[in-house]
Formats: structure tokens, C-alpha cells, sequence
């Protein structure tokens, strides 16, 4: 029962022409200890994919997008209608205490923390305490920026960031948006990494320190886990090729 009420809800949002369920599978291949003090939830895009997915043939669809944009992602078609859908989502389904997003998904939960910290949307919503980014990237609009990315956000962040990835410098930028964010590199490209041990506990530490009542959960290694590096390197030696990536946001 106690395990029961720390558990926070987290909204994960998928990369572009992909799905809730692929999402929750990126992510399966990450320790499922990582995940036991969390009640996740993997909605669709509530657009149907207008174009050729990259995991077809590796994943079944149907396959989603949340918005469309051209290809200097500095024109948006659709994202007032995916922000309100996803404000309403949040409001009917929530309260969420966290976000976590691939790609498309986390440029979109960046700018939800963003608008709700200047108080554009999710008013009634309590503040989110933490966010998981994984390639994400910010919004080049200028008059989205000016108010999303307007002060630092002082939400608990993670933010995964590929040295192969094409997106490594726009995830680099996001990660400055935030107040002291936690930043795991990885030598993969546009993908959810596998973790090794290390990142492994780096990263459940930090889930621990942010749950409600932490102090009753933090291992007998109180020194290790207190003196956290700003930012970690994975080493991983995985042979497996982990599955191609959209090449967009």
C-alpha cells in the first residue's frame, strides 16, 4: 500500500510516426527497476502518420504524429490543436506527476512545462516535478521561445543525449533550459540508449531523490548516490543493433 501512493504518473509521448506502444517498448530495454515507483501512461499521437514511418517493417503500425512542420522545424502545422488535446488529456487523465518524451514527444514536453511555468496552460494542473528527454529539442520559433524557453525551468530533468545523434547539439540547447539538469550521454544515435550499470543506478537514484518521502528509500550507499555527477558518459559495449529512429523530431 505504501509502494501504491509514492508511485507518480507519467505522461510518455512518443517520437514522430510512431506510437504509444513503440514508445513503451524503446524503453523496455531499460532496467524495470527504473520503473517501480512509476504509473505510466502512453497515449498516440492524435494524428495518423502522413508519410512513410521509419519502423515500419521493424514495428506494426498504426504509426502517429503529434504535429507536422517543415524541414526547419521553424513552421508548425497543427501544434495548437496537439497542445490543447494534450492539455485536455492531462486534465481528464492527471493529475501526472512527471513527463517523459522521445524526440518529437520530449520537444513537446519541454514546451508544456515551459507555457505552464508562464502560466499558458495546465493553470489548474499542479506543477510537474520531473521530466525524462531523450533527443529532444527545442521549438525555433521565435515567438514560442520567448515565452517556453522565457526563464529556466526549475522542473528535475534528465536529458539523454547521443553522440551520434542528429540531434545531439538542439538536445545540448534544451538541456540549458533547465535549472541544474541531470545529462547522460550515450554513443548511440537517435534512439532510447540501453543503460549500463552505471547510468543504471544513476538514474534510479535520481528518481528516488525527487518521490514523495525519499528519505525512506535511499540505499545504504547514501555517499555514492548523493555525490552525482552533473553528467555521465554510458559505456556501452551492447552488441545488438538497437532499432533505427526516425530522422525527425
Amino acid at each position: 500500500m505504501e509502494s501504491e501512493k509514492q508511485k507518480m504518473k507519467i505522461l510518455c509521448l512518443h517520437g514522430f510516426r510512431t506510437s504509444g506502444k513503440f514508445l513503451q517498448k524503446q524503453i523496455s530495454k531499460w532496467d524495470p527497476s527504473i520503473f517501480f515507483h512509476f504509473d505510466m501512461d502512453f497515449p498516440d499521437g492524435i494524428f495518423a502518420a502522413g508519410g512513410k514511418s521509419e519502423i515500419e517493417g521493424i514495428f506494426p503500425p498504426p504509426y502517429f504524429e503529434w504535429f507536422q512542420f517543415n524541414k526547419d522545424f521553424t513552421e508548425y502545422t497543427n501544434l495548437d490543436q496537439c497542445i490543447s488535446y494534450l492539455c485536455e488529456y492531462i486534465s481528464t487523465n492527471g493529475p501526472f506527476h512527471g513527463l517523459l518524451g522521445f524526440s518529437q514527444g520530449a520537444t513537446l514536453c519541454a514546451l508544456l512545462l515551459g507555457y505552464q511555468a508562464q502560466g499558458k496552460v495546465l493553470k489548474e494542473h499542479p506543477p510537474f516535478k520531473m521530466m525524462i528527454s531523450i533527443s529532444g529539442s527545442k521549438f525555433r520559433d521565435p515567438t514560442i521561445c520567448e515565452v517556453a524557453y522565457k526563464e529556466k525551468m526549475k522542473v528535475k530533468s534528465v536529458h539523454f543525449i547521443g553522440d551520434k545523434d542528429w540531434l545531439k547539439l538542439p538536445s545540448e540547447e534544451l538541456a540549458t533550459a533547465f535549472d541544474n539538469p541531470l545529462i547522460i550521454r550515450h554513443p548511440q544515435g537517435h534512439t532510447v540508449p540501453r543503460l549500463d550499470e552505471t547510468s543504471t543506478q544513476q538514474l534510479r537514484t535520481w528518481i528516488t531523490n525527487i518521490l514523495p518521502q525519499s528519505n525512506n528509500a535511499i540505499s545504504n550507499n547514501k555517499k555514492d548516490e548523493q555525490e552525482r555527477p552533473k553528467e555521465l558518459n554510458i559505456i556501452n559495449d551492447q552488441k545488438e543493433r538497437d532499432i533505427a529512429e526516425p530522422i525527425r523530431p
